[in-house]
């Protein structure tokens, strides 16, 4: 087990989110907030002391993850809010972070952009 040079943010979708979904695609009607905690993103990002730290480092990344979890749920970005700002993203999504990270892996870490 290794500590590795990383914090993380992990994102759930708050109820701004979920009533935004329910308004852009009816197919949705029947989802729960539950059913869009049930797998939440986990983001590593550069070691950190607190999640107030963790998100100004982010900085352009927010609207980058803020697009990834509208397109996980509705891939129309014309439906998508116009604000993507960090204060439209700290209302629609709740963050928790985690400033120790231990990898139990014994295989190589891989990287693949997105």
């Amino acid at each position: 087990m290794e500590l590795i040079n990383r914090s993380a943010i992990i994102v759930v979708p708050a109820q701004p989110f979920l009533d935004w979904l329910h308004q852009v695609d009816p197919t949705s009607s029947q989802l729960t907030l539950a059913d869009l905690r049930r797998e939440p993103a986990i983001y590593l990002v550069a070691e950190c002391e607190s999640k107030d730290e963790a998100l100004d480092g982010l900085r352009g990344g927010i609207s980058r993850i803020f697009e990834e979890q509208l397109d996980g749920w509705y891939r129309v970005p014309a439906a998508w809010p116009k604000e993507r700002d960090r204060r439209t993203f700290l209302r629609w999504f709740e963050c928790s972070f985690h400033s120790v990270i231990f990898d139990l892996g014994t295989d190589r870490l891989q990287h693949e952009r997105s």
